[in-house]
């Protein structure tokens, strides 16, 4: 049998939160080892079970989700963020994703997209919702470009193997993937992933695509 995704929900409505955990423990391939309801406690039991995915409400009370978000992947960094109930506002997916959330879904959504997402953001891709992705991406390139426009392009000197990665990043392909399409280990895949982020002064995903974007097809960082 297959490994089962695990998955700790972090959701300060109780009703919604058991939905949540009854409709996940439907699926043979999901499973979820915690539930709470506050941050303190959602930053304990991120170091405690070491969950693969966290389904994050993006709205906990009086609390600030985006600092959770960061707070989490400092203390689990290879933990995959989906953060739930997402208003449609560009600067509010910005800060999620700037946070170092890999993906978002609206609570009202299929039961269908809701679990094909968990899967996707878990196998490495990140989802944004298909109707925000070009507001999002053309802020934050707009951000991005604006704030450092030269660091950036000075910095930016990639080998041929990362120009490759970074343009099947910018088509929505995940780790695994593009170490199939390139003939490379996953573990590979990752290293060099991290090296772009780094050349680029970038902290996700989702914003390596927003650059790439931004630039268009036909002009990549210069190697």
């Amino acid at each position: 049998m297959a490994k089962r995704v695990s998955i700790l929900v972090v959701e300060d409505n109780r009703l919604v939160r058991d939905g949540i955990i009854a409709m996940l423990a439907e699926q043979p391939d999901l499973k979820v080892v915690a539930a709470v309801d506050r941050p303190p406690a959602a930053l304990e039991k991120a170091r405690e079970v070491k969950p693969e995915v966290v389904l994050l409400d993006a709205a906990l009370g009086d609390h600030d989700s985006h600092r959770l978000v960061s707070a989490m992947k400092h203390a689990a960094p290879e933990v995959r963020i989906i953060v739930m109930d997402v208003l449609p506002v560009p600067e509010e997916l910005h800060d999620f994703v700037n946070a170092g959330a890999s993906g978002f879904i609206a609570k009202d959504a299929t039961l269908d997209a809701f679990v094909s997402t968990v899967r996707s953001v878990a196998s490495g891709t990140d989802i944004l919702p298909p109707a925000l992705t070009s507001t999002l991406f053309s802020h934050i390139a707009k951000l991005a470009l604006d704030r450092k426009p030269t660091e950036v392009a000075e910095a930016v000197r990639m080998t041929a193997r990362e120009r490759a990665v970074f343009d099947l990043i910018a088509d929505g392909l995940s780790n695994k993937e593009i170490g199939q399409r390139l003939h490379l280990a996953t573990n590979t895949v990752k290293g060099h992933v991290h090296n772009i982020l780094e050349k680029l002064a970038l902290h996700t995903r989702l914003q390596i695509a927003a650059y790439a974007r931004s630039r268009g097809a036909s002009d990549s960082p210069s190697p």
